[in-house]
């Protein structure tokens, strides 16, 4: 079932910039997952577009977006509060474009951090989980944990995959986050991803087995937070 996106239009602020985004919205969706893309690369990208299609075959409704610097084709992400400000306006946007579906948040490495950093500053509205599709915990080759601090703070359940090979998320470092956070976190490893979930050859599984593995995950996650 191949379902189509629809443009959006998002204000982020009062009187600040404009950013695109597209939902798609599967008939009979039971949920919305409001889904912000990585640093390095938009909301059409193709792992997003992959996920999004994936979801919607599993009655899941996505609604990705562009942070200002994405739209202005500028190359440094925005500061972390006008990221916050832009997922902020994208779920507002997703509840007024889907009303009485229930959302989660989150998205793709930096998408998810932000999305994680806005929560924690004041709850984003309406939405009753964050799923992070691998979060990024620290930047490669330098461990540490400061980028998690914030999550004390969420106080609604937060879905974590991530792959094992992935160097922006040390495990070492990442399970204790997870325990610490208690039972409002999950952690779903994907065996031998990296942290754009690619698997050696040598595994056996093709990026469709992966993706179809994230989609359960989060499909199963959501049915326990309902």
């Amino acid at each position: 079932m191949l379902v189509s996106s629809d443009p959006a239009t998002i204000t982020v602020g009062d009187g600040g910039p404009r950013v695109s985004g597209l939902l798609m919205r599967p008939p009979g969706a039971r949920w919305l997952y409001v889904l912000a893309h990585g640093a390095g690369a938009g909301m059409r990208h193709p792992f997003l577009e992959a996920i999004a299609q994936r979801l919607a075959e599993r009655d899941i409704a996505t609604l990705r977006y562009q942070f200002p610097y994405m739209e202005q084709r500028a190359r440094r992400p925005d500061p972390p509060a006008l990221a916050a400000a832009a997922v902020r306006a994208a779920v507002m946007e997703a509840a007024r474009a889907a009303p009485g579906l229930p959302l989660v948040a989150g998205g793709k490495s930096f998408g998810g951090r932000m999305t994680s950093t806005a929560q924690a500053s004041e709850p984003l509205p309406a939405v009753r989980g964050l799923v992070f599709l691998g979060f990024p915990l620290h930047p490669p080759g330098r461990p540490g944990n400061e980028r998690a601090e914030h999550l004390a703070r969420v106080q609604v359940p937060m879905l974590f995959l991530q792959g094992t090979r992935d160097d922006f998320a040390d495990l070492k470092l990442l399970r204790p986050v997870v325990k610490r956070l208690g039972t409002r976190a999950t952690l779903h490893l994907v065996d031998g991803g990296d942290h754009s979930f690619r698997v050696l050859k040598r595994s056996g599984r093709t990026d469709a087995d992966v993706m179809g593995e994230l989609v359960g995950a989060i499909v199963e996650w959501m049915g326990g937070i309902m």
